[in-house]
C-alpha cells in the first residue's frame, strides 16, 4: 500500500527535477555546524515559506550514518490521544519512494501503546509529508540502504510524553537512527486565537521572536518540565509542542544514563513581520540533536 504525495504541488513542486535543484540550493546555502544530527527539530510548512529554514537542520544529517528514519508529527486533523503509526508500505515523493519499516512498526506496536493510522488521515496529515521530500533528497546517495518510521503524535500528557520518551530511548541511542521531529511554532493572530503582546520588545514581530526564542533556549538544555511549564505560562503555539516534548524526553533519559548530548537551534524565521493586531505570522525553527560522546 502507497502514501501519495497529498500536498505535493500546492506545499511543494511536483516536479521531481525542479524540486531536487530547490533543495539543492536551500541545502548548499546552509552550513554543517552541528553534525552528525541523532535528532533534529524542522517545520512542516510549504516551502516557500519555511524551506530554507529546513534545510539547517537536514545540512547537520549524515546520511552514510543512517539506516533508520523516526517521523514524529503532530496530529492536525484527528483527535489522538496518543501515537498511531502507517499501515502502508512506501510513501511517494516526486524524488522517489520512501519505503516505511514493518519491523520497527512490529517493535513498537508490542509495547500496547500504538494504535494505526487509517490511509486517509496518513495522506491528510502535511505535519510528515513534508519532511518526506527533505528526507528523500538528504538520503538519495543511499536510497535503497535507509527506512521511514512515519509516526503521528496526538495531544499527550507530561507523562505520556515521558512514557514515549522511554520507548524511544534504546532508538534514539542507536547512532543508526534519525529523528525528525516536525514542528512549527508561533502561530501568531486572531485567525489563530493568538495574539500576546509584550510591547517592552518593541513590534509585535519581536515580541513574538522572545517568545521562541526563550522556548528555543529551554529545549536546547533538554529539560521536560522546563518546557512544559514554558508551554503553561505563555501558550505558545508550537504546534509540535508533543514531538518535542517526546524528544527531550527520550534525551534526558540517555543523558542521565551518563550520554553526553548537546541540542542546538541553528536558524528562525517568520513568515512575515506582524506589526498590527490585523497581521499573522506563522514562526520556523530548525535544530539538531548531537551525541558528543
Amino acid at each position: 500500500m502507497f502514501r501519495k504525495a497529498s500536498h505535493s504541488s500546492s506545499w511543494y513542486s511536483s516536479d521531481g527535477n525542479e524540486l531536487s535543484r530547490q533543495l539543492d540550493r536551500w541545502l548548499g546555502a546552509a552550513e554543517l555546524s552541528h553534525g552528525p544530527a541523532r535528532a533534529i527539530i524542522a517545520p512542516h510548512a510549504g516551502y516557500t515559506y519555511c524551506g530554507s529554514c529546513s534545510a539547517y537542520a537536514y545540512r547537520q544529517v549524515s546520511p552514510a550514518v543512517v539506516k533508520k528514519i523516526f517521523v514524529l508529527g503532530p496530529s492536525h486533523h484527528v483527535r489522538l490521544r496518543g501515537c498511531a503509526l502507517s499501515i502502508v508500505d512506501k510513501c511517494k515523493t516526486p524524488l522517489y519512494d520512501l519505503k516505511v519499516d514493518s519491523q520497527v512498526n512490529a517493535e513498537l506496536e508490542k509495547t500496547q501503546h500504538f494504535s494505526w493510522m487509517d490511509l486517509k488521515t496518513d495522506e491528510d496529515e502535511h505535519s510528515i509529508e513534508m519532511h518526506l521530500p527533505y528526507i528523500a533528497k538528504v538520503m538519495e546517495g543511499f536510497k535503497d540502504q535507509f527506512t521511514i518510521i512515519p509516526i503521528l503524535v496526538g495531544s499527550l500528557t507530561p507523562d505520556q510524553e515521558n512514557l514515549y520518551g522511554e520507548i524511544f530511548a534504546p532508538y534514539l541511542n542507536d547512532s543508526q537512527n534519525l529523528f525528525v521531529i516536525s514542528s512549527d511554532f508561533c502561530h501568531w493572530g486572531s485567525r489563530f486565537r493568538y495574539t500576546f503582546y509584550d510591547q517592552s520588545f518593541g513590534p509585535i514581530y519581536k515580541s513574538i521572536e522572545t517568545l521562541d526564542k526563550n522556548g528555543m533556549d529551554i529545549i536546547e538544555k533538554l529539560s521536560p518540565p522546563r518546557f512544559t511549564e514554558y508551554l503553561r505560562k505563555t501558550n505558545n503555539t508550537i504546534c509540535g509542542r508533543h514531538p518535542i516534548g517526546v524528544m527531550i524526553s527520550a534525551a534526558k533519559i540517555l543523558r542521565d544514563q551518563g550520554c553526553n548530548l548537546g541540542f542546538k537551534f541553528l536558524k528562525y524565521d517568520q513568515s512575515s513581520q506582524c506589526v498590527s493586531s490585523d497581521d499573522s505570522s506563522v514562526s520556523y525553527a530548525s535544530g539538531s540533536l548531537i551525541f558528543e560522546c
